[in-house]
């Protein structure tokens, strides 16, 4: 059963939400996965949903799949666009990938109002401003 799997643990790798480009009108969001390891991961997939209360009413986005057959070493990988409203739910991206016969998983959750310009790094890798859950 679940405690005859084996406990890897999933090291360098990230989820990232980067600010593209900005204007006075808008700016445009992009959600990457970024393979911070030397060696490269194969069959990732990640599912996306974002959940949580808006105006007192509870809300859910719908769910989507990704997959990368194979994302290199110290590289990146675009996800999927984001938009500004949902920055006050909790974003949830759950990854599962394999490294040889191995496989990894871990649910990253960017929480409600979270994605601020307080919390900005300089994402690595990419090199553009953003936060990140490793």
């Amino acid at each position: 059963m679940l405690k005859d799997l084996p406990q890897n643990k999933v090291e360098d790798i990230a989820i990232a939400v980067a600010l593209e480009a900005e204007n006075p009108e808008s700016k445009t969001w992009y959600v990457y996965l970024i393979n911070l390891k030397d060696q490269p991961i194969t069959n990732a997939l990640i599912t996306s949903r974002g959940y949580g209360q808006k105006d007192g009413v509870d809300v859910k986005t719908s769910t989507l799949r990704h997959v990368f057959p194979i994302l290199e070493g110290k590289s990146f990988a675009l996800i999927e666009p984001i938009d500004e409203q949902t920055f006050g739910l909790a974003n949830e991206y759950w990854l599962s990938y394999y490294i040889n016969d191995q496989i990894f998983d871990k649910k990253f959750i960017f929480l409600p109002e979270s994605i601020v310009e307080s919390n900005f790094i300089r994402l690595p890798v990419l090199n553009k401003p953003g936060v990140m859950i490793k």
